[in-house]
């Protein structure tokens, strides 16, 4: 628990540091300091309210126990096996398989699995998964990838907000600058997401495996997700990039720098290390 919330300190250090310099390069020194102040107070909005902004950029909605027995009673019966709160459970109209928890912390967790991933796995894979986003509810770690999706939005739009109307006169950024800056700015919010998101995964897969008490299934479940998440677009991610680094698996269709720059471990390592602990758990 210690060592996620010196994560998370170094994740709000980082992004108020990144405002600071999007805003000297915009405006100069008074620039700088609103962007500051701004990146104080996106930090503290992103605390209280990024889960619910990432749940309605998806169209979650949330179920209980009487709309949806399937999936909502899966999930108490893990959570309980997990020492965890109940979280509230919402399910997002997507045909990709995917799924992503969220909050700020495990009182306040929430976990979503959109339609494809219902209908596309067996009771054993689907209950690997949610063990999965359970494991990320209990290590903690929703709060950082909320936190690192949401303000990683903002950082891309300030940078394209600067480029076209960035200063006046001598403070207006060379345009060659600016389009640098609307480039560099959200790859730095992009690298800040890396330094402390890909190792998540791998203690996820772990706890899940254990939550569930089945590392075959969750292994299987990878390799099914791998197999057609890539070829089934999800509108909503593709909107919001910076929000892939949440899901169990990267939803993004391009290559390129998106790939390079992927949040995700290897499937193939994910699969290796879970099937290392069939019969260990």
């Amino acid at each position: 628990m210690f060592g996620n919330w010196v994560k998370t300190s170094i994740l709000m250090a980082g992004i108020v540091a990144l405002f600071g310099a999007v805003g000297a390069m915009i405006g100069g020194r008074d620039g700088m300091l609103m962007a500051l102040v701004f990146g104080g107070a996106m930090n503290v909005w992103a605390y209280w309210f990024s889960d619910k902004m990432v749940l309605k950029m998806y169209n979650a909605r949330q179920i209980d126990a009487s709309s949806s027995p399937y999936l909502y009673n899966m999930v108490r019966e893990l959570a309980q096996r997990a020492n965890l709160p109940m979280p509230k459970v919402y399910i997002i109209d997507e045909a990709q398989p995917n799924a992503f928890a969220t909050g700020r912390n495990p009182d306040n967790a929430a976990v979503a699995a959109t339609t494809g991933i219902i209908r596309m796995l067996s009771e054993r894979e689907l209950r690997g998964v949610m063990a999965h986003e359970l494991a990320h509810v209990k290590n903690r770690d929703i709060l950082i990838s909320t936190m690192s999706a949401t303000v990683a939005g903002a950082i891309s739009m300030l940078a394209q907000f600067g480029m076209f109307f960035g200063g006046r006169g001598e403070n207006r950024p060379h345009p060659v600058f600016a389009i640098l800056m609307m480039i560099l700015a959200p790859m730095a919010a992009m690298i800040i997401q890396m330094a402390i998101s890909r190792t998540r995964e791998f203690g996820a897969d772990r706890g899940g495996a254990e939550i569930s008490g089945d590392p075959e299934a969750l292994a299987s479940a990878l390799a099914k997700i791998e197999a057609y998440a890539k070829g089934i677009p999800m509108q909503a991610a593709e909107q919001h990039p910076e929000t892939a680094q949440m899901m169990i698996m990267n939803p993004l269709s391009g290559g390129g720098l998106r790939g390079l720059f992927s949040t995700h471990p290897a499937t193939q390592d994910r699969i290796a290390k879970l099937r290392a602990m069939v019969g260990r758990v």
